[in-house]
């Protein structure tokens, strides 16, 4: 990989971009970017995190025990954790990252996509998927038309929107929880305003320079077997009030009772009585 042409390539433009991060432009939009993601990784206390980024580490307020940096080549690696290999075949296991974040790099590469692919692969089905980007409706987004033809980060790359993303993600059974926007400020203002930047933050305007999508693994039901209750046959009319043994439970009128029962068995008059209770001569 770090001999490879496409491992030059992508080393440097990861080298042309860290000027942009050393100005003052570079530094606020640094600032607000960490200050979105604060919130998202301070509370997750997971086993490894992967971040792929574009200027400097953003991850230094999580509290995962084993963050991971990945670089295309080993002379830019900054530490023994880095991970060293093509974007889009990451050397881990399925599903083994808490926090994956890719920070600017979908719009300097080729097959982003393949790498957004990866990415979706490596992250646990409980882990959330972090993407950063420039806004092209912001303000800046407006001011890059004029730019196109500079070939300067961040100018030179491919910027998508946060809807575009949304459908590449789905495309990797991904659902997108929330996008913030950040980076509120004027078109000849190189830091971003705190009143601005509070009130953009606040009512979320999608009119900041950049966003960041969290998005999270779609949970997919078991399949659920519901049960046919019912009779076979239906029941005939006979078969209401059947008793314990069998019988059809009719009502019968009391007359019709003394018919069935024996003569020697029904009720006799009293006078009947007296004379069978004497004594015979």
């Amino acid at each position: 990989m770090s001999n490879s042409t496409m491992a030059t390539t992508l080393a440097k433009r990861l080298q042309s971009s860290q000027p942009y991060w050393q100005t003052e432009a570079g530094r606020s939009l640094w600032e607000t970017q960490r200050a979105c993601l604060g919130p998202v990784v301070e509370s997750r206390v997971g086993g490894h995190s992967l971040e792929m980024s574009m200027g400097p580490a953003l991850m230094t307020m999580s509290a995962i025990a084993h963050p991971i940096r990945w670089s295309p080549t080993r002379q830019l690696a900054d530490t023994d954790s880095t991970l060293i290999c093509p974007p889009d075949q990451l050397a881990l296991p399925d599903r083994c990252l808490d926090v994956t974040v890719i920070h600017h790099w979908l719009e300097h590469l080729a097959d982003a996509h393949f790498t957004l692919q990866e990415a979706a692969r490596v992250t646990a089905d409980n882990g959330i998927l972090v993407l950063f980007g420039f806004n092209p409706m912001g303000v800046s987004g407006l001011a890059r038309q004029l730019r196109k033809r500079q070939q300067v980060f961040p100018w030179s790359g491919t910027w998508r929107s946060a809807s575009r993303l949304r459908d590449w993600l789905a495309f990797v059974d991904f659902e997108v929880e929330r996008v913030d926007y950040c980076c509120f400020r004027g078109r000849m203002n190189a830091k971003c305003g705190e009143y601005w930047e509070s009130l953009g933050r606040r009512h979320n305007l999608p009119l900041g320079e950049s966003y960041m999508i969290q998005a999270r693994r779609q949970q997919r039901q078991a399949p659920v077997q519901r049960l046919k209750f019912g009779l076979k046959a239906p029941a005939s009319p006979a078969s209401l009030g059947v008793t314990r043994s069998g019988t059809s439970a009719h009502y019968q009128p009391y007359q019709a009772y003394l018919t069935q029962v024996e003569p020697s068995k029904r009720h006799k008059p009293e006078s009947q009585k007296a004379e069978s209770q004497k004594p015979e001569s």
